[in-house]
């Protein structure tokens, strides 16, 4: 067996900066590699990050692969068992699934982010820049982000994000809590890779100075201890996120169940007061369908419990 995992990806790729975080919090032995045909052909998949594990299995997912690194480390886990694991995953859903597109849209549609952005993905031999570059408003448009609306919507709900993480970074040392979860991991990984990264999103995000420290430096010194704030009250960061799912996130994803089923190209969504075009992705449904699996594993006792929470933060529809 390899002595190491290895992550297979690119440093201004979110999501293997997000599997990077949890390596971090993990305390594993691990280090990084770029992708390979050979290695996508392993875990088939074109997208990255693919892991390659001590007994070389080839898996890609982070979401999945965080869960089955937590057997491994159980310690450290970046889902919580319980209920408590149920709210995380929703809030990380909410991250991975909506506020991704935030960052597709300020790297591709600003001129100065959109060239620097080309440029290293092109240095770390992941294609031609001027080709990477066309890429990118394709992605736009599949992400809702086409119209002046909508990006001038993502920046402001992203930058309520950076406020309220700022202010509970006063309170406690995580999102969740005095230790990380996987909602700290796809936050770190959305600084690190693009906000924190690109020129244009930076401006923004240096005025908040405590995620600033934690994305630098802090986040990644965890001793291994600490508790998570309780469910259902979590902390101000969670429950912020929870305020603003019923009119964005929940219409998306319902939209996206519905025409996956139905096998459409494309569906609508009416998002901040606009008929919003989306091209249809398995992939938000199949998230999906993870919290409510891992729901299923709770006693009837605990999913009792956390329908009753699903109904009082008015994502029943989503999840329950």
């Amino acid at each position: 067996m390899t002595a190491k995992y290895r992550i297979h990806g690119g440093p201004m790729s979110l999501f293997t900066r997000k599997l990077e975080a949890a390596f971090l919090f993990y305390g594993a032995d691990f280090e990084h590699a770029p992708p390979t045909p050979e290695i996508a052909a392993r875990a088939d998949t074109h997208q990255i990050p693919i892991l390659v594990t001590p007994e070389n299995w080839a898996i890609a997912d982070t979401t999945p692969l965080m869960e089955l690194l937590d057997g491994r480390f159980p310690g450290r886990r970046m889902f919580p068992e319980g209920p408590l694991g149920v709210l995380v995953h929703v809030v990380e859903d909410y991250l991975d699934e909506w506020i991704a597109r935030v960052m597709v849209h300020w790297r591709w549609h600003y001129p100065d982010s959109a060239d620097f952005a080309a440029q290293r993905i092109g240095e770390a031999g992941s294609g031609d820049p001027e080709i990477v570059k066309k890429w990118g408003p394709r992605a736009c448009r599949a992400t809702g982000t086409e119209s002046k609306h909508q990006q001038k919507m993502a920046e402001d709900e992203y930058e309520r994000l950076l406020a309220t993480a700022d202010s509970q970074l006063a309170d406690t040392r995580y999102l969740m809590g005095d230790r990380p979860t996987a909602v700290d991991c796809m936050f770190l990984g959305g600084l690190r890779a693009h906000t924190y990264n690109d020129p244009d999103p930076k401006k923004v995000v240096s005025k908040y100075k405590r995620v600033v420290a934690w994305c630098e430096d802090s986040a990644d010194r965890w001793d291994g201890n600490g508790e998570l704030a309780p469910f259902p009250e979590s902390t101000a960061f969670a429950r912020h996120i929870l305020s603003e799912m019923p009119t964005t996130y929940q219409p998306f994803i319902l939209g996206a169940a519905a025409a996956a089923a139905a096998g459409q190209k494309a569906f609508e969504a009416e998002i901040y007061g606009e008929t919003v075009s989306y091209l249809t992705r398995p992939y938000p449904d199949f998230s999906r369908g993870l919290v409510r699996d891992r729901i299923q594993r709770l006693t009837a006792a605990e999913r009792r419990e956390v329908h009753d929470w699903l109904t009082h933060v008015e994502l029943a529809d989503c999840f329950a």
